[in-house]
């Protein structure tokens, strides 16, 4: 429930919050308050300060992908016909409902205007999932396609000064 509530200047103790649960998103209030050294009920009210005004988005749980057998990941640039509100908006809509995609961006440079994470098994999946859904969007006109070899980092959390 994001407000105009936005803080003008997050203190230590709101930074401090955000570094904890960055890192550790199901820690309980009275474990942070200890660890940021407040009492319990300040640090809640400061947690609750943070979600309400959409400081902090949601918390997740990180899933190793492997583990359930999705394998591969591609990094797909999308370039579509026209430039219009409405072709965009049929894009978006249509690419997130599908389930592989797991994060859409819209950029610039290198005739793209899009970018997509997938993941999938193999690479049988991601040949099902290119020809049959994302190449039959209407208004893709390009699409290139790059396979992650490894990962080397992934910032699960923003560094706060």
């Amino acid at each position: 429930m994001e407000t105009d509530l936005v803080p003008t200047a997050l203190d230590r103790h709101d930074k401090a919050i955000l570094r904890v649960l960055q890192q550790e998103g199901r820690i309980s209030n009275q474990e942070l308050a200890d660890r940021i050294g407040l009492s319990p009920s300040p640090c809640l009210r400061r947690v609750r300060a943070l979600e309400n005004s959409g400081i902090i988005d949601g918390y997740r749980a990180l899933i190793n992908a492997r583990k359930l057998g999705l394998k591969l990941m591609a990094l797909l640039h999308i370039s579509m016909d026209r430039h219009t509100p409405e072709r965009f908006s049929n894009f978006e809509a249509r690419i997130s409902a599908i389930p592989q995609v797991i994060e859409c961006l819209v950029v610039t440079g290198h005739d793209t205007d899009y970018q997509l994470k997938v993941l999938v098994k193999d690479m049988e999946d991601y040949q099902d999932l290119l020809l049959n859904q994302i190449t039959r969007i209407e208004g893709v006109t390009g699409v290139h396609s790059s396979f992650v070899l490894r990962r080397i980092f992934e910032r699960g959390h923003m560094g706060l000064d």
